[in-house]
């Protein structure tokens, strides 16, 4: 069995992004797990497909956590949110400008794991990284570091009926193309 829940993370901004966990039965001491605990989760960024009830799929997120530490509320440290995968390009990037301006670009990472399995990650470049990632092509081999980054947004499901949800991506900081060998 798994347990499920979701750990806030203050960003540099003062927000705070909020990152779903998954642990699995064997790490897990039910005690240990309290509302306002600080925590440290050391895992697998990983996605699974869920079964929505019109029948649909939908790409969800998780931090698979392989380590759990407890800190005494005392000990707390600024908060950390830290991730690096190496991947493939999976869709074509795509590249904009926001209302005001700002280079963004968005692309599916494949990362390969044990078992013949990949998980399928959302990332977001800014600026002069999303003029780089722009230039991606479908299987491209590239290594990112950056934050998982939480966002809401309002998703229209009739003419004047809205439904909040979150979605969850990779905020790139860094990116390097990886040139493959012949």
């Amino acid at each position: 069995g798994f347990y499920y829940f979701d750990v806030q993370v203050r960003r540099l901004s003062e927000s705070y992004d909020i990152i779903p966990i998954t642990v699995s039965e064997r790490l897990a001491d039910c005690s240990e797990y309290k509302i306002g605990r600080y925590i440290q989760v050391d895992g697998q960024f990983r996605s699974y497909n869920a079964m929505q009830e019109n029948g649909s799929t939908k790409l969800m997120l998780t931090v698979f956590a392989r380590d759990v530490i407890f800190y005494d509320d005392t000990i707390r440290e600024l908060d950390l949110n830290c991730v690096e995968l190496n991947g493939f390009i999976c869709k074509p990037p795509i590249y904009r400008t926001t209302p005001f301006n700002r280079e963004i670009t968005d692309f599916l990472l494949a990362v390969n794991r044990s078992y013949n399995k990949s998980d399928y990650i959302p990332c977001i470049c800014w600026g002069r990284n999303a003029r780089f990632a722009d230039k991606f092509e479908v299987g491209s081999h590239i290594q990112i570091w950056g934050r998982i980054q939480s966002r809401e947004y309002q998703k229209k499901i009739a003419e004047d009926q809205y439904e909040k949800r979150v979605a969850y991506e990779v905020s790139v900081s860094k990116l390097e193309y990886i040139a493959e060998e012949n």
